[in-house]
């Protein structure tokens, strides 16, 4: 009994990318971090977590399900649990319905306003599935529901919206905008054919390798003018300078001749740049 359901368990790990939580997850504590000055004591950061792993989870099984059409024609996704019928439709529902619930509880266990916003916030995430088929800004709005996860860190915290988190969730829209532009490269022909209309296949690949370079190189001044506004010291300044660099380099490994080291650049790359600001934040703040 207990190996079909680790086996389960396992596969839906699979269907949401479980380890991409690394892209949201730092840039919460770092909202978190900044409202708290400092370490705001577990039951801030146990609820937060969950609260973020399970909109996530919510966000990404929405997504499998509603391009499961259009994931079973495309040779690239073949391999995902859903179009494999390694896991069901209806399995898949009753996941999202108990993120859902996990969510909205983790929201409670915070504060009221977190739980006043939750709905909003699993709204908000659900949507992104929708967007290709109608704008090629669907990176950005995808940005935007990770550019979430600073504003939920500071408002787990502190109940009142400021420049800081907000300029931070900027730089995170952007930032993962811009790489998931890199991301969409892969399927320009797919998308083409299907009639969507993700940025790539709106405007031709070098066209979209440039919108996502500027789209990162402002990333980086948003980082910088976040930590400005939340009184950052010298050392975030630092990080934030090879956080450009980083991202800047990420954009030497793609040419819209070689997409080669498409994941080196959106899933390593990105994932380090996320928990290297972080990391940055945690030693600005403790030697302030």
């Amino acid at each position: 009994m207990l190996l079909p359901i680790w086996r389960k368990t396992v596969l839906l790990a699979r269907m949401v990318k479980i380890e991409h939580s690394i892209f949201a997850l730092p840039f919460a504590y770092l909202g978190m971090l900044w409202a708290a000055g400092g370490w705001p004591g577990w039951k801030v950061f146990i609820p937060l977590t969950v609260a973020m792993v399970a909109v996530r989870s919510f966000a990404m099984a929405v997504n499998r399900l509603v391009d499961l059409p259009i994931d079973a024609k495309n040779p690239r996704t073949f391999s995902r649990p859903l179009v494999s019928g390694e896991l069901q439709v209806s399995e898949t529902r009753v996941f999202i319905a108990a993120c859902a619930v996990v969510f909205l509880v983790a929201c409670w266990l915070l504060n009221p306003l977190c739980l006043a916003l939750s709905p909003l916030a699993l709204i908000w995430s659900g949507l992104y599935s929708y967007t290709k088929r109608f704008t090629p800004f669907c990176h950005f709005f995808l940005g935007s529901v990770l550019g979430l996860a600073p504003l939920a860190g500071w408002l787990a915290v502190s109940p009142v919206v400021e420049i800081a988190p907000v300029l931070l969730a900027l730089g995170v829209t952007l930032w993962v905008g811009g790489f998931d532009i890199l991301y969409a490269c892969q399927d320009v022909e797919f998308d083409r054919a299907e009639g969507l209309h993700s940025l790539p296949a709106q405007v031709g690949v070098p066209a979209a390798l440039a919108l996502s370079t500027f789209s990162h190189v402002v990333t980086g001044v948003f980082f910088l003018l976040a930590g400005w506004t939340a009184g950052a010291g010298l050392i975030y300044t630092g990080v934030c300078l090879a956080v450009a660099v980083i991202l800047l380099f990420e954009h030497r490994l793609i040419s819209a001749h070689d997409m080669s080291r498409v994941n080196l650049a959106f899933f390593t790359m990105n994932g380090f740049v996320a928990v290297f600001l972080f990391a940055g934040a945690v030693v600005d703040t403790a030697f302030k």
